[in-house]
C-alpha cells in the first residue's frame, strides 16, 4: 500500500472531524450575529453550558447552543450587530456550498434516462428527486442550500468518508480532491471559530483567583469548551489539577465551581 492511500483515511477523518466542528458551533454563530461583539470570560454561548451543569432543575439557566439544521437566512438579521459574525456566516455557507457543488460535479452518478411510451429517454424523475442527491441551484430553486450549511456539512462529510449512498450513487473521491476538501472545510472551521472567539485566543479575567488571589487567565479552545488557568503556579490551592502548563486548571465540570466562587467574589466585593 502506498503513503497516499495510508493517508487518506487521516485526511479523510480530519476533514470530517471539521466538519462536525462547525455543524456543532453552527447555531452558536447565528446567534452571535445578534449580540455585539465583547471580550469576556465565559464566552457567552458556554455560560448555558456552565450554568446546566450547576443546576438542571433551574429551567431559566437551562440554556443550550442552538444546534441542527439552522439555515442563515439573511431577512432573519435586518440589523446585525456582531458584522464579523456575519461575514463569517456568509463566507462558511458561500465556501461550503461551493465545495458541495464541486464535489457532486465529480463524484455524483449522472440522472438516469427513463424510456417513454414513445420510444423517447427523459430523465428518471425517481433518481432526479433522490434526497441524498446534491441538488444544484437553478433560476427558481436554492437546490440542496434550501437546507442549510448543516446539511452541506453532513453530505460533504459522506462523501469525504466514501460512503457510496443507495444504488452507488456516489463514487470515491479521487487522492486530490479530498486533500481540497480537508485544506478547505479546515479554512471553514477556523473562520467560525475566530468569529466566535475559540481560537486559542486568552482572556485576563477581571476578578483574580479565589483562593490565590493569582491571575486567572481564560482561554477558549477550538471546539468551544472554554478553560482557566491560574498563574500561581502549584502553589495555588485550587482543588484542581495542575495543567500542562504547571498551572492550576479548570475545564469541564470543574468551571462550576470557579465560575460559583467568582460570582461569590464579585458580590462580596460589591458588598464592601
Amino acid at each position: 500500500m502506498t503513503d497516499l492511500a495510508l493517508a487518506a483515511p487521516l485526511v479523510a477523518r480530519r476533514a470530517a472531524d471539521d466538519l462536525f466542528a462547525i455543524r456543532e458551533q453552527w447555531g452558536d454563530l447565528l446567534a452571535a450575529i445578534d449580540r455585539p461583539p465583547a471580550e469576556e470570560w465565559p464566552p457567552r454561548e458556554r455560560r448555558g453550558f456552565l450554568d446546566q451543569l450547576a443546576t438542571a432543575e433551574d429551567d431559566e439557566r437551562s440554556v443550550v447552543p442552538v444546534v441542527g439544521r439552522v439555515p442563515l437566512t439573511l431577512r432573519q438579521h435586518p440589523a446585525p450587530l456582531n458584522l464579523d459574525a456575519l461575514d463569517a456566516t456568509l463566507d462558511a455557507e458561500r465556501t461550503l456550498f461551493g465545495l458541495a457543488d464541486l464535489v457532486a460535479a465529480a463524484v455524483q452518478r449522472p440522472i438516469r434516462p427513463a424510456r417513454t411510451g414513445r420510444r423517447r429517454y427523459l430523465p428518471d424523475q425517481v433518481d432526479a428527486a433522490n434526497p441524498a442527491r446534491w441538488h444544484y441551484p437553478a433560476p427558481t430553486s436554492p437546490g440542496s442550500r434550501a437546507y442549510g450549511l448543516h446539511w452541506a456539512a453532513v453530505w460533504l462529510e459522506g462523501r469525504a468518508l466514501g460512503e457510496p449512498g443507495d444504488d452507488d450513487l456516489f463514487a470515491p473521491m479521487s487522492a486530490r480532491l479530498l486533500d481540497e476538501v480537508a485544506a478547505t472545510v479546515q479554512h471553514a472551521r477556523r473562520t467560525v471559530e475566530r468569529a466566535l472567539g475559540r481560537d486559542g485566543r486568552k482572556t485576563t479575567l477581571d476578578t483574580p483567583c479565589p483562593w490565590c488571589g493569582g491571575q486567572l487567565v481564560g482561554r477558549a479552545r477550538p471546539g468551544g469548551q472554554p478553560t482557566v488557568a491560574c498563574s500561581t503556579g502549584p502553589g495555588c490551592g485550587a482543588p484542581v489539577l495542575i495543567g500542562d502548563r504547571g498551572q492550576r486548571e479548570w475545564r469541564g465540570a470543574d468551571l462550576v465551581d470557579l465560575w460559583a466562587a467568582l460570582e461569590a467574589a464579585r458580590r462580596h466585593g460589591t458588598a464592601s
